[in-house]
């Protein structure tokens, strides 16, 4: 989507929505609410849901999804790996949602009813997603009815419509380090039609050095919402160019903290979907509903790295691969024959890590949703069956680099070809097909006992087909049938308490399934080779809480309380390989998480309050022996030991969010203090190296009316200027010259967080 189509869009868009709005205003509409299916069991299990509005997205002037999470949902962090604002990590209870291949994806995300975990590696990009356009995100706890990777649950985002947003908005936004940003949304009722349209641009010039991004999103909705029956229509474009040049050694960001270790590592997205989401009552108690989509997905990454590459030392004019051991291998390219040396002696080589992934993906989620008394209370029952299928394409190459004297990579031509396939061009089709059958019931058992219930047989098919020969040519299924059950008591009108058991699995994905082999590694940016078999994933949970509501001195209190144990059995990991850069996916045996969550909301007037506090506790629960090469403690074969109880990498101990706001007519103010503790470096699962610092983050945000419908609005994101990380691993700095910091030793790297930011800008509402 280019940025003159969405300009033209928002022109025409402004001009018809403001001429109509004034005779939809007074007209009077008969029609039923929209009813929109955002995900398996729509409403069920929502009584102990966390869920984040749009007001609270756009709480700080512009759309953020990120910002709205992570100040309310204490048990939510984000990590840093990429260190692109439109690129983290989310984890959540210590399972992750990430865009990153290589990552153990645990929460299944639905978008309107359609999972959104991108088939090839269910990963989530995040960038796709409309911001401007999110009516809601509602984050489900663990639960079988939700499908395929809802390890740790689910993340449910639901969409505007003309019904739910009506006039027109334009926002305008700057702010340092080259931020720039645009929204317009749009939306018109009349009777039962409806229309909505959203189109934002985001530039990010980066902080860092060589870290520009710029992102282009389009959404438009058009709906039927009648008495007996209804249909929307929606439309979703992304196109984005993102730069995130992740970690650098600890000692080069003490001498520059905005420098980066090498570059580039930039990933384009182009993306678009259309989906249906149709409705019709059956009785005055039952209904079927349903959501179908049709999506495309094209994206390419380019990462410079350095390499283990260097002159032969029996002939030095011909090059040769090193391993963690310095053990060399000769190095070849797509002719079978040995690369020369290209550089003069000494000069440090790199190379460009390329993949092209071309994603074709559709489904359909159909569901009777059926609502009656029963037992003295509401009996609401639904059964469903959903279907998605995915074609991927996907190639990759690795090109020999020369490394500049800024770190960047610069090509030179051939592309390496291992015959051990320790590096080795990749040309692959993959075709998933996912089955799913379920039922949720929410069972009266009294007045005041309730029962909820779900089960869901999960059925996954994946064909991979090697397009250069026969080494990644494989035939998979799983299957499995999940149960779960809550009972719920309302003690009293303040008190309701629950307590539950859910299981969920994670069929491998067609990456994990392509990288799973020791003697076959893939590089961190998304290259497959070797094809032994993975055991799925399953998940076990523990849930107990209680929430309520209180009245004291005026202001309104909700309070929520909850405890969990999750165990993992045969966990999927993303192990080093004793090739630096390489890695390949590994059952690793048991894992687990643990917690509290404690979350307190309190509002007076225009006041509003909110504190939470989480406690997360995951640990491996097998023992087990892992390469980390660059870990100053593995041993001289470059491995370390995880023993039972060790804690898992890059989930934070404790997490603590502050958050207080005024919000009157003619201004508001508010702020957030957010504090987290240290977590392990990915690379020391042994728990041998010192975590990274725990921070106190505290960001402020206002507003004040200029006249009419406009408003000025600011922000101001780590007020302090806080030095902290919230990702880190190891790299090897002998290797690499550091001009910033020549004697740098140290391997520990780190993703720095964004310094002190500030973006000032004006909304109007019409």
């Amino acid at each position: 989507m280019k940025k003159g189509a969405l300009l033209a869009l928002a022109a025409v868009s402004a001009t018809t929505l403001v001429h109509v709005r004034a005779q939809a205003e007074d007209r009077a509409t008969d029609a039923a609410p929209p009813i929109i299916v955002i995900a398996p069991g729509d409403a069920f299990d929502m009584d102990d849901a966390v869920k984040v509005d749009g007001r609270q997205i756009t709480l700080t002037g512009t759309p953020d999804m990120f910002g709205a999470l992570t100040r309310n949902i204490a048990g939510l962090s984000l990590q840093e790996a990429q260190d692109n604002p439109f690129q983290p990590n989310l984890v959540y209870h210590g399972y992750t949602a990430s865009p990153l291949q290589g990552t153990a994806q645990g929460i299944a995300v639905y978008l309107d009813g359609a999972r959104f975990n991108q088939p090839f590696g269910d990963t989530v990009q995040f960038d796709l997603l409309p911001e401007a356009a999110i009516d809601s995100i509602t984050i489900k706890d663990a639960s079988p009815i939700y499908g395929l990777n809802a390890l740790g649950g689910a993340l449910v985002v639901g969409t505007k419509t003309g019904r739910s947003f009506q006039g027109l908005d334009l926002t305008g936004a700057g702010g340092n380090y080259g931020w720039a940003e645009g929204t317009m949304e749009a939306g018109w009722q009349h009777g039962p039609w409806s229309a909505y349209v959203a189109l934002q641009e985001s530039h990010d010039g980066g902080w860092r050095r060589y870290s520009p991004s710029t992102l282009y999103n389009g959404y438009a909705d058009l709906g039927y919402d009648g008495s007996k029956a209804g249909l929307h229509i929606k439309l979703i474009g992304a196109d984005s160019d993102l730069t995130g040049n992740g970690s650098s050694p600890v000692e080069l960001l003490a001498a520059d903290r905005r420098a980066v270790f090498t570059w580039p590592d930039n990933t384009r997205n182009r993306f678009g979907r259309i989906s249906l989401h149709p409705w019709m009552a059956l009785s005055d108690t039952t209904r079927i509903e349903a959501s179908l989509y049709a999506q495309r997905l094209r994206q390419r990454t380019v990462n410079g790295d350095a390499a283990d590459v260097e002159a032969c030392d029996d002939d030095a004019s011909l090059l040769c691969l090193e391993d963690s051991n310095d053990d060399q291998s000769a190095l070849f390219d797509t002719t079978g024959r040995q690369v020369p040396a290209l550089l003069d002696d000494g000069a440090p080589y790199g190379v460009l890590n390329r993949s092209l992934t071309h994603t074709t993906a559709g489904g359909a989620l159909v569901q009777l949703a059926d609502k009656r008394p029963l037992l003295g209370g509401i009996n609401q029952f639904v059964v469903g069956v959903s279907y998605d299928g995915s074609h991927t394409r996907f190639r990759s190459s690795t090109e020999l680099g020369a490394l500049t004297d800024t770190r960047g990579v610069d090509g030179l031509g051939p592309i390496v070809d291992q015959p051990d396939g320790a590096i080795t061009p990749v040309s692959l089709s993959a075709r998933t097909r996912y089955f799913g059958a379920f039922l949720s019931d929410t069972l009266p058992l009294g007045p005041r006992l309730s029962a909820e219930l779900g089960l869901r047989y999960n059925i996954a098919h994946i064909r991979l087909d090697d397009r250069i020969g026969t080494a990644l040519n494989g035939r998979h299924h799983f299957t499995r049938l999940n149960p779960g059950a809550e009972l719920d008591y309302q003690a009293s009108p303040a008190l309701r308490l629950r307590i539950g058991y859910s299981e969920s699995n994670r069929a491998p994905t067609p990456a994990e399934l392509s990288c799973a082999g020791p003697d076959d590694p893939c590089s961190f940016t998304n290259f497959f080779v070797g094809d032994p078999p993975l055991k799925q994933v399953v998940s076990k949970t523990w849930e107990a809480g209680g929430l309520g509501r209180v009245a004291w001195s005026g202001w309104t209190i909700d309070w929520m309380l909850s405890a969990y144990r999750a165990g993992n059995y045969d966990d999927i990991q993303f192990i080093a390989s004793d090739v630096r850069g390489r890695a390949y996916f590994q059952n690793i045996g048991r894992t687990r998480r643990q917690g509290v969550e404690a979350s307190i909301a309190a509002t007076q007037g225009r006041w509003t309050a909110r504190f939470g506090y989480a406690f997360t506790d995951a640990t491996y629960r097998t023992p087990l022996t892992l390469n980390s090469p660059d870990n100053p403690a593995a041993s001289d074969d470059g491995t370390i030991e995880v023993r039972r109880g060790n804690r898992l990498p890059g989930i934070p101990r404790h997490r603590a969010t502050l958050s207080i706001d005024y919000a009157g007519d003619a201004f508001s103010l508010g702020g957030d203090v957010q504090l987290q503790g240290g977590q392990y470096l990915f690379g020391d699962e042994a728990n041998l190296q010192p975590r990274t610092k725990g921070f106190a983050v505290v960001n402020l945000r206002g507003a004040v009316r200029l006249f009419g419908p406009v408003r000025l609005f600011a922000e101001i994101s780590n007020l302090l200027d806080r030095h902290y990380a919230t990702y880190g691993t190891f790299s090897e700095t002998d290797s690499v010259y550091l001009a910033e910091a020549p004697d740098a030793s140290d391997p520990r790297s780190l993703s720095p967080a964004a310094p002190r930011r500030w973006k000032l800008g004006v909304k109007a509402h019409f």
